[in-house]
């Protein structure tokens, strides 16, 4: 069996340099091609630096994001997806509509049999919230 895994179409791993993006886009999440699509099993990323605004009062809310998938025939990148899930910390978002948005964004990318995103954002005014999407 051929173990290299097919890298033609990544553009951010390798880079000698980050740049981190203003505005959020469903593009810059990249994906590879699942060399094991006939199988199930699960791939969990976990983002602990996560960081939006409050869209009342542009207070930062921070969190943590993991993102819980079966892959279909393709498998997301993870340098890219560090990059989508950085891109939120100027953006203004309920805690709801941007986990849900993140999980319609990346079940767009790599069309996944499976896939849960979880945001546990940090107590603000007392309170912490957890929402957990899934398709």
């Amino acid at each position: 069996m051929n173990i290299k895994d097919d890298v033609s179409k990544l553009t951010h791993l390798g880079q000698a340099g980050t740049t981190y993006p203003e505005r959020v886009s469903p593009e810059l999440i990249e994906t590879f091609p699942n060399r094991f699509p006939e199988r199930d099993y699960t791939v969990t990323f976990e983002s602990e630096e996560f960081t939006s605004l409050c869209p009342m009062t542009g207070q930062p809310d921070f969190g943590t994001i993991t993102v819980s998938y079966v892959p279909g025939e393709l498998c997301i990148e993870s340098k890219s997806l560090k990059l989508y899930l950085f891109s939120y910390r100027s953006e203004p978002s309920f805690m709801e509509t941007l986990t849900n948005r993140i999980l319609d964004d990346l079940a767009g990318a790599c069309k996944p049999r499976k896939m849960t995103v979880t945001g546990n954002f940090r107590p603000r005014g007392g309170i912490g919230i957890v929402v957990q999407a899934s398709i």
